[in-house]
């Protein structure tokens, strides 16, 4: 999505994996607009930092709100969910050609674009 994303995620210690996430994919983020010369987006994100913060950038909005899917019916809600938001955004009219969802695997068609389990 433009401004958040969903996940079903699994891990042990499933906070240090979100921690872990954010901070690897800020440093990504950063570098990516950095080299692109997006002075105007660092100067955004430099400005929405948190003032207790000491990173420069605030790329991330701080929390979470993790739900337990404790069911096949709950699961199955959540991914009905994850899949038909950027319909409900008007952005595309079937999941599967939102570029970046995993009805792509779940349909069996082509493989997503990004995948979770790739950085396990």
């Amino acid at each position: 999505m433009d401004n958040h994303f969903h996940a079903i995620l699994a891990a042990s210690d499933l906070s240090g994996v979100l921690r872990d996430s954010k901070s690897f994919t800020a440093k990504q983020i950063l570098q990516q607009l950095q080299a692109e010369g997006r002075d105007w987006l660092l100067s955004q994100l430099r400005y929405q930092r948190l003032a207790h913060k000491a990173q420069e950038h605030q790329v991330w909005q701080e929390g979470s709100h993790p739900q337990a899917i404790l069911s096949d019916e709950t699961m199955r809600q959540k991914l009905d969910y994850l899949h038909h938001n950027p319909i409900q955004r008007g952005w595309v009219a079937a999941p599967e050609h939102w570029r970046y969802s995993s009805a792509h695997a779940w349909l069996g068609g082509v493989e997503p674009v990004l995948r979770c389990d790739d950085w396990l």
